[in-house]
């Protein structure tokens, strides 16, 4: 998150983003002041023909033209797309700006003289005017609007000081100038700080906003996340998917051999393995149940073949066999039950929400894990079928699944073999 408000911000790629979403929001006003000067600048060229002497006037029309054109050209590159990352625009245009009004009161406070009138008013006022609008354009460059202010000084004591070198007139030029430039800068300090300081709360909202997202989507899938935002029902049907029960063998016996914080660490490697698995091989993770994990192929996340895919992932799930062993001090084992078929997914309830899959598929997966041996895959027919070309699997076993009945069974192997310390798995083909 972003610290400090005064003074750059310590990153300099957020202090990059904070110069340009400022200056962005100030293009508006950038331009809206560039179209006022320019309608201020042709109203002296119609009043000076009534005030000023026809040579001054001729002199003055040129340079006021000079001023319209650079004004005009001033706010054509606000348009420009790299604008926003170039202050030193607003610094050349706005000093240029100041010289050519330099040179224009220099032939107004001849002509103001003459007709006995007070000069330094008019000369102030039109500097201060600029001021103000260099203090907001520069606001987040306040260092940037220093050096100008400072070059503007010069400008305006050179010419001031070429119509009157002393006196009352001067002093009072001087004083009115100087307490206008500061309360310029206070306000362009201040713009500095309150943009600074919004731009540091809206980084930190977003930051916010960002990992709340990014935990909504580890809990559920982006599709079903946009139509809770809009308020729709989130339900689904897939009509070929492989759900995979994965279980630890022995786990009730195993809690009450170990400590609970050496049980809570035996689970964490166990589920943050097999998330990293299904990521490996676009599996989605459903949930975890106690010490089981449930996961799905072919659902929100497509893939070729679900069967082939459920395998794999279960496959590599094994390989932490050993890992769990030398963790726990004890032999420790994983079973793994996979069946093929359609299911039903959504979300439901308004509260701790989580997108959940429903069907006899899923049952069917979890009846299968119960019959696999330890560290071994047990199939059903219909997940044979869809993976039997790509893989060997040993001759079918008949076992009573509850709920079901007689159920053909295979058996899978892991890709590489079980600890020895385990029970044997050497008939699996």
């Amino acid at each position: 998150m972003p610290q400090a408000v005064h003074g750059p911000f310590a990153d300099p790629a957020v202090e990059a983003r904070f110069q340009e979403t400022a200056r962005t929001l100030r293009l508006p006003f950038v331009r809206i002041y560039g179209v006022l000067f320019m309608l201020v600048a042709l109203a002296y060229t119609i009043a000076n023909p009534l005030f000023v002497s026809p040579e001054d006037t001729a002199t003055l029309a040129v340079y006021f033209g000079a001023m319209l054109i650079l004004a005009g050209a001033y706010i054509g590159a606000t348009f420009w797309d790299g604008y926003v990352t170039r202050p030193g625009i607003d610094f050349a245009a706005l000093l240029g700006i100041v010289f050519l009004l330099g040179h224009i009161n220099l032939i107004l406070f001849d002509e103001l003289i003459d007709m006995q009138e007070e000069m330094h008013a008019v000369g102030v006022m039109n500097r201060l005017s600029v001021s103000a609008f260099a203090a907001v354009a520069l606001a987040s460059r306040p260092r940037l609007f220093l050096l100008w202010l400072a070059l503007d000084v010069i400008v305006f004591l050179s010419t001031v000081l070429a119509v009157q070198s002393h006196g009352a007139g001067l002093w009072y030029a001087l004083l009115s100038y100087m307490s206008g430039a500061m309360i310029m800068i206070a306000i362009n300090f201040a713009i500095d700080r309150s943009s600074r300081g919004a731009f540091a709360l809206a980084e930190a909202l977003e930051l916010e906003r960002k990992r709340n997202e990014e935990l909504v989507y580890n809990m559920l899938p982006v599709a079903a996340v946009e139509r809770i935002r809009d308020g729709r029902l989130v339900a689904d049907a897939y009509a070929d998917t492989s759900v995979i029960f994965i279980d630890m063998a022995g786990f009730t016996k195993l809690a009450q051999r170990v400590s609970p914080g050496h049980l809570v660490e035996l689970l964490n490697t166990f589920f943050n393995h097999a998330d990293r698995c299904a990521a490996e091989h676009g599996v989605e993770k459903v949930k975890t149940i106690g010490d089981a994990y449930l996961a799905i192929a072919g659902a929100n996340v497509t893939t070729r073949n679900s069967a082939d895919t459920a395998i794999a992932f279960a496959r590599s799930v094994l390989e932490v066999v050993g890992e769990l062993q030398q963790l726990a001090g004890v032999e420790v084992g994983l079973r793994v039950g996979i069946h093929s078929g359609p299911v039903v997914g959504g979300v439901i309830g308004a509260t701790r929400m989580a997108y959940d899959y429903w069907g006899e598929t899923v049952n069917m997966a979890a009846r299968l894990e119960g019959t696999a041996p330890v560290n071994g895959i047990a199939i059903s027919e219909s997940t044979w079928l869809r993976a039997k070309d790509r893989a060997e699997f040993g001759p079918p076993h008949v076992e009573m699944l509850k709920g079901v009945g007689e159920t053909a069974v295979y058996h899978a192997a892991p890709a590489k073999p079980a600890p020895n310390a385990l029970p044997d798995i050497s008939w699996v083909a």
